[in-house]
C-alpha cells in the first residue's frame, strides 16, 4: 500500500457524512475511468472534486457549462498573431489532468460531442492536428437531476464513456452536523483550498498504482462471471439497452481497484457485484413498459445480479 490510503480519510474529513460516494470516486480515479457525480445543489460534488485535486496535487481546470459554451471553449483555438502573421494555438481548458465539466446537461450536445475523444482515447483533434492529453487525464462531470428546464440529455455514445454515475444523496443528520461544526472552527469550503490542505500523494503515485491495479489477479471464473452479467443484461426482458463490451472492460478494472483499495489479492465476485450500481445505472435504458410501470433502473440490476450464478 501506499500514501494512496491517506486519501480517502483526508477526503472523508472535508466532505462528511459521503462515504460511499468517496471510495467510489477513488475507484474511479485508479481505474482511469470518468465519473458523473448526480445530486441536488448544495451536497458539495464540485468541492469534493476540488479538493481532490489538490490532495494528489494534480493540475486542475473547471468548466462552467452553459448552453452559450461553444466546442472550442472547451479544447481550444488556433488565433493569428499579427506579429508573426501565423496562427497560434490556444489551449483550451481540456488540456489539464483533472478537469470538473460542472452541469454538462445544460451545454448542448454539440459542446458535448467535444469531450468524447478526450475520454476515450486521451487526446484532442482540431485542425487536422493530434494533441496528446496529460496521462492522468481525468474528467469528473456534475449534474443536478431536478432541473429539466434548459438542459439537454447526454447521447448514449457520451454516458457510456463514463466509468461510474456517482448520486450524492443528502448526508444523515450527524453528519450535517459535523459539516456545520466544521464550519464553525473556519472549515469552510471556500477557504479550504488556500487555508488546511496539505497534498497527501502525487500524480506519479496514482499513474503507479493504476499499473498495479491492473496486473491484480483474476481468476478465469471473474472474467466469465463478468461476462455473463453483460450478456444478460443485453437479453433482460425490461431493459432495451444493455451492457456495451466497453462496460465490460470498465467493470473489470474497476473491479481490480476495488480489491487493490480493500488489500485483496485477487478479485472476488463480491467486488464485482459491489461495484454494479454505479457502474451500470447510466448505460442501461428500461423498456417503455418497464418505465410506465415504475421499475427503477436499480431494481433491474438488482434482478440482473440474482439471475446469474456467482462463481465458486
Amino acid at each position: 500500500m501506499s500514501t494512496f490510503n491517506r486519501l480517502l480519510p483526508a477526503l472523508n474529513k472535508i466532505i462528511v457524512g459521503q462515504s460511499p460516494v468517496v471510495e467510489q470516486l477513488a475507484i474511479a480515479l485508479l481505474s482511469g475511468g470518468h465519473v458523473i457525480i448526480e445530486g441536488v445543489p448544495g451536497t458539495g460534488k464540485t468541492l469534493l472534486v476540488k479538493v481532490l485535486a489538490q490532495l494528489i496535487q494534480a493540475d486542475f481546470r473547471r468548466i462552467q457549462l452553459t448552453p452559450d459554451i461553444l466546442p472550442s471553449d472547451i479544447v481550444g483555438t488556433n488565433i493569428f498573431d499579427l506579429n508573426n502573421r501565423s496562427f497560434t494555438l490556444q489551449k483550451g481548458p481540456v488540456f489539464t489532468e483533472v478537469l470538473l465539466a460542472d452541469e454538462i446537461n445544460r451545454t448542448p450536445p454539440k459542446t458535448q460531442a467535444a469531450l468524447l475523444e478526450a475520454m476515450a482515447e486521451n487526446q484532442v483533434t482540431f485542425d487536422g492536428e493530434t494533441l496528446p492529453l496529460p496521462e492522468l487525464f481525468w474528467t469528473v462531470a456534475t449534474q443536478n437531476p431536478l432541473e429539466f428546464e434548459g438542459t439537454y440529455p447526454l447521447p448514449e455514445a457520451q454516458l457510456d464513456r463514463f466509468l461510474f454515475k456517482i448520486v450524492v444523496d443528502y448526508p444523515h443528520p450527524a453528519a450535517e452536523k459535523q459539516m456545520l461544526l466544521n464550519v464553525q472552527k473556519g472549515w469552510y469550503g471556500q477557504h479550504l483550498a488556500s487555508r488546511h490542505l496539505k497534498p497527501v500523494t502525487t500524480v506519479a503515485d496514482i499513474l503507479s498504482i493504476r499499473q498495479a491495479v491492473q496486473r491484480l489477479a483474476i481468476d478465469e471464473k471473474i472474467l466469465d462471471y463478468i461476462l455473463a452479467l453483460i450478456q444478460r443484461s443485453r437479453q433482460h426482458p425490461d431493459l432495451s439497452l444493455g451492457a456495451s463490451p466497453r462496460a465490460a472492460v470498465a467493470w473489470l478494472r474497476a473491479s481490480q481497484a476495488h480489491a487493490w483499495l480493500l488489500n485483496q489479492t485477487s478479485v472476488t465476485p463480491d467486488n464485482v457485484k459491489t461495484i454494479a450500481l454505479p457502474l451500470l445505472r447510466h448505460r442501461l435504458i428500461l423498456t417503455p413498459e418497464a418505465q410506465l410501470d415504475g421499475i427503477p433502473i436499480e431494481a433491474a440490476i438488482s434482478t440482473l445480479l440474482n439471475q446469474v450464478p456467482v462463481p465458486r
